[in-house]
Order: structure tokens, then C-alpha cells, then sequence
């Protein structure tokens, strides 16, 4: 029996550098995705020692790819995207175009074709989703506002890949590279448009099929499963739909494995199932999505550090600076706070899994040089190690904001007719009324119940639509972050009976406390919080009554639990 086990080696070297570098980049204070990338430069062909199979690997980085896209779709939702629409769909579109085009212009400056530029552009103009989203859990603002439009960003940056990965092999040689074939653009040459209209009609016929059989088909299948009460078949069958999606959409559609996965993990999420989809299936993601990167950190050439030092700092500055100011401005044009302005730039300031993918799709249709793709991984593993220090600098600018009253005022949308209370509203509404902070999904629930007690009350809301749409139902709200007294005095916290603070972005709470209590000492206080620190915290500083997510879930069940055996006692003594 031969035994040829270079798949096996290629992935024990790959898991276990990247477990030990990766733990190393966790120690320095850096994501462990650097960890996996440096893992696959050791290991890859252009450093000395133990080289893996780079054709396997490349082939295992196509697994990670497909579970990392089913990852994104799983969680993609459109009630997220359409609530920050208005800033994070113009924003990402034209941020792209800008980051692009200074992509294109550094190409161009290099001597490289208008197909390489194009590609190059579009590489350094996405950010990593797996770097932001833990960047966001890390800081507890995931669920917040301003969280809320970085996800939706990246959820625009994503689609707008996703695009570009189909429409690039059809357009590749008018481009100046080559056509691809078979599942690309049907052979080399043809019409342009031809080629296009039937890429496009191959990509449409694909999105109906999933979209009006798809997502009927592969729910009721989950079910089927999920009722032989076997976890292992549970997860196979979500692995199965993801891969086998994937393969048939290339296969029989010519489509990408990124978008066959991405629809796949987008039709499995219409599920009741779909959190436990995710949640089973999220330790092979996870294990393949280091297999990627490890795979990515292989085709690396460390020498570039040494030979082109210069291009690489311009790509970094690319990435770093230009991003996020183009990012910061358009933020500010949208008219949104400053502060929401820094923290959407710092969370776009670096790029990831999207670049590699585009990098490694414009070498196959030899568009790009080789050399970009290193200088893409290298700006690609600066940038995400500097992103911490990225986010940490956005502090001290957003005092610096804060204290600027002047500048403040200047960036923090101006004569906005929303950030003040219409002069209509009645008197006796602004006396005694409640304060309420955030309407989010559990600030929605507060508010009809005091609408159904025929209490009145004020919301304050960062999302600038949604108090739109409140104002249109006859809800008292004014837009702006609660942080900032001048929010607050639009609520009329002064003649409050309650300030309930409904928001998961608890990084403001104890300014919107001393506030409410400065304007009006005997008010009373509600705060929700997420984590035991940050309520062991509230309590220390008397912050009034505190509720947490968890601790109020179990009170409530306990309590049901308790009645129902009381009841079930009662009606049988013995």
C-alpha cells in the first residue's frame, strides 16, 4: 500500500505553526490572523527549512474560502443592512471608488496595465470582515450603533467583491489578461458584451434558482436532519450544503466558489435553524479559515521588505491613511457624528481574506504581477497588526473632539433639524416623561409598552433614519449620541421622571448618568449591561437600577418554573 501523506503533512505543519504562531501574536497583543500568515511564510517555499505542498494547499485555502463566504452569508442580513443604508451603502461604494482609484494611480505610477491597477485598487479598498467583527466583539460594541454601520459597511464592501470576483473573468481581456474558460468566460476571445450578458445571465439564473428554490429546499432538508436528533448529520449536512452548493455553482453555473458558498450560507439562514447551523459548523470554519491564511502567508516573498521598501509604504499608507480618510470624510459629508466617523475609519483601516482573494483571481487571469500580490499580503499583514493601535489612537481624538466644542459643533451636523425637538411637540409631554436611550430591539419593546400605558416618553437615537421614521409615527426623538449633554437637553432630561438607558454600547453610559443628574438631581436611573465587570462597575458608582441580558432571562425562566410547579401542586396535593 504507497503511502503518499503529503495532505496530511501539509495540514498538521499548517495547524500547528499556525496554533504556535498564532498563540505568539495573541501574547504581543496582535489578532492571531497575523499569527497564521506568519505561519505560512515559515513554512512556505521562500524561507528555509520544512516546505509544504503548496498545490494542497491551495486547494485546502479553496475549502477555507467557501466555509468563510457560507460564514458571512449565514449571518447576512438585510434588516441590518436597510437600517444603516443611508450611510453605509453611498460610504462603502464610494469609498471603494476612492481607495480604488489610489490604487490605480500607484499601478499606473509603476508602470503596471490598467487591468493590474484595477485589480491592485480593489484589493487594498477591502477591509477584512473576520478583523473587524472581532475588533468590534473585543471592544463590547458589536451590537452598537456605530457598530452596527461598520458590519453594514464591510456587508457592502463584501457584496461589491463578490461582483467583482464574477465580472472579472469576463472582462479580463479587454483588461490586457486572459480570458478564462470553461467556468470563467466559455473559451478566450468573443464579444465583450457577449461574454458579459452571458456571464450575467449565468449568475442571475443561479441567484432566482437559490432564491426561489434554494430557499425553500435546503431549510426543509435541515429540518429533515435535524429530526434524527444526530449531531454529527446535523453538521454534515450543513458542511455538505455549503461545499456541495459551492462545487455545483461553479460546476453547472460558472459561478465562484466565494459567491456559490456565500448564497449558500444566505439560504440556510432563512432557518429556524440557522443559529445552531452556525454555531455547529463554526470549529471546521474555523479550522479551514486558518488553513487559508496559512495558505496565503505561502506565497508570500519576504524579500520585498528588503528590495521595494518604498512601494510597500505606500501601499500601507494607501491602506492605513487614505482609507480611513476618505472613509472619516465621508462619514461627516453623510452628516453623522465625528465620533461614529472615527470608529467606522479605524475599523476599515486594514485589509484581509477579500484581498487574498483577489489578489490570487488576478494572477490566474494575468492581470496583476506577481510582485502585487506580495505587496497586497504585506500590507495586508501591517495593517492588521496596526489596527489596534489604530483604534486605540481614535480615543484621545474623540476627547479631543469632545472638548473642541467649536470643531464639534462644526463636524457634528449642523443646523440638523433632527438633533432638536420640533417646537410642536406638547408641553405636557416634555414634564415627568421618560428618557429612553437607544431603539434597538430592546429599546422597540420598552417603548410600545409605554405606549400601551399611555406613558409618555422621548427616545434618543443615534441612527438618524430611524428617528425619521419615529417622527413620521408621532414619536418623540431626537437624533444624536445620549453621550453628549446637548442630546439630552433636546429630551428635556431636566424635567424627567426616568432616564432608561436601552443601548448595548455601554461606553457612554457614565457621562449620559452625570449628565441626567447634573440637569436633574432626583431623576431615577435604568441602565442594561452585558458583562458582570461593567455592572460590578455601574453599582460602585450608585448607577440605579441595572439589568443584565442573562441574569433577567434566568430570573424570568426560574420564575416560570417556580409558578408552574406551584400551580401543578395545587391541582395535585399528592
Amino acid at each position: 500500500m504507497p503511502h503518499n501523506i503529503s495532505l496530511i503533512t501539509t495540514i498538521a505543519a499548517a495547524l500547528g505553526a499556525g496554533l504556535l504562531f498564532g498563540y505568539l501574536a495573541t501574547r504581543l497583543k496582535l489578532p492571531a490572523l497575523v499569527g497564521y500568515l506568519a505561519a505560512g511564510i515559515i513554512i512556505g517555499p521562500a524561507t528555509p527549512g520544512f516546505v509544504a505542498d503548496t498545490a494542497l494547499a491551495g486547494q485546502l485555502a479553496e475549502i477555507g474560502v467557501m466555509l468563510m463566504m457560507f460564514g458571512v452569508g449565514l449571518h447576512f442580513s438585510l434588516d441590518d443592512l436597510w437600517a444603516v443604508r443611508k450611510v453605509a451603502l453611498p460610504g462603502a461604494v464610494l469609498q471603494i471608488a476612492v481607495a480604488t482609484a489610489l490604487g490605480m494611480g500607484l499601478a499606473h505610477y509603476w508602470g503596471w496595465s490598467i487591468g493590474g491597477g484595477l485589480v491592485f485598487g480593489l484589493a487594498l479598498s477591502v477591509a477584512s470582515t473576520v478583523v473587524l467583527l472581532r475588533a468590534l466583539e473585543e471592544r463590547g460594541i458589536l451590537d452598537s450603533f456605530n457598530g452596527r454601520i461598520a458590519v453594514g459597511w464591510l456587508v457592502v464592501e463584501d457584496l461589491v467583491t463578490v461582483l467583482v470576483l464574477v465580472l472579472l473573468p469576463a472582462l479580463a481581456g479587454s483588461l490586457g489578461g486572459e480570458v478564462a474558460d470553461a467556468h470563467g468566460a466559455h473559451g478566450g476571445g468573443g464579444d465583450l458584451w457577449t461574454t458579459l450578458a452571458i456571464t450575467l445571465g449565468q449568475v442571475a439564473a443561479f441567484i432566482v434558482l437559490m432564491l426561489v428554490v434554494g430557499r425553500k429546499l435546503f431549510p426543509w432538508i435541515l429540518w429533515q436532519v435535524a429530526r434524527t436528533n444526530s449531531r454529527e448529520l446535523f453538521t454534515l449536512c450543513v458542511i455538505a450544503a455549503a461545499v456541495g452548493i459551492a462545487y455545483a455553482s461553479t460546476h453547472y453555473f460558472g459561478v465562484s466558489f466565494a459567491l456559490g458558498s456565500f448564497f449558500a450560507g444566505m439560504v440556510l439562514r432563512e432557518s429556524a435553524l440557522a443559529h445552531r447551523a452556525a454555531e455547529e459548523s463554526l470549529p471546521l470554519r474555523d479550522a479551514f479559515a486558518v488553513l487559508f491564511f496559512v495558505s496565503v502567508g505561502m506565497l508570500f516573498e519576504p524579500s520585498i521588505l528588503i528590495e521595494q521598501p518604498l512601494k510597500l509604504l505606500a501601499v500601507v499608507l494607501i491602506i492605513v491613511v487614505g482609507k480611513s480618510v476618505a472613509a472619516f470624510l465621508l462619514v461627516i459629508v453623510l452628516r453623522y457624528p465625528a465620533k461614529t466617523a472615527l470608529m467606522v475609519s479605524a475599523s476599515l483601516a486594514q485589509i484581509g481574506e477579500f484581498s487574498f482573494i483577489l489578489a490570487a483571481l488576478g494572477l490566474s487571469l494575468k492581470l496583476m504581477p506577481v510582485e502585487g500580490q506580495s505587496l497586497i499580503l504585506a500590507g495586508a499583514i501591517i495593517s492588521i497588526a496596526l489596527n489596534p493601535v489604530v483604534f486605540r489612537v481614535t480615543k484621545p481624538l474623540e476627547r479631543w473632539f469632545s472638548n473642541n466644542a467649536a470643531l464639534a459643533a462644526k463636524f457634528d451636523r449642523p443646523a440638523d433639524p433632527l438633533a432638536e425637538l420640533p417646537t410642536s411637540v406638547p408641553h405636557e409631554h416634555l414634564r415627568g416623561q421618560v428618557v429612553l436611550v437607544g431603539y434597538g430591539r430592546v429599546g422597540r419593546r420598552i417603548a410600545a409598552s409605554l405606549k400601551e400605558q399611555g406613558i409618555a416618553f422621548v427616545v434618543a437615537e443615534q441612527n438618524r433614519e430611524v428617528v425619521d421614521q419615529l417622527r413620521k409615527e408621532g414619536v418623540h426623538a431626537v437624533a444624536g449620541n445620549a453621550g453628549e449633554p446637548a442630546v439630552l437637553i433636546q429630551a428635556h432630561i431636566a424635567h424627567a421622571s426616568m432616564l432608561v438607558i436601552a443601548t448595548p454600547d455601554t461606553f457612554h453610559v457614565r457621562s449620559m448618568i452625570e449628565t441626567a443628574r447634573a440637569l436633574n438631581p432626583s431623576i431615577k436611573t435604568v441602565v442594561r449591561t452585558h458583562s458582570d465587570e461593567e455592572a460590578d462597575l455601574l453599582r460602585t458608582e450608585r448607577a440605579g437600577e441595572i439589568f443584565m441580558g442573562e441574569q433577567e432571562l434566568a430570573k424570568g425562566m426560574t420564575e416560570y418554573v417556580l409558578d408552574s410547579l406551584d400551580k401543578a401542586k395545587a391541582h395535585h396535593p399528592h
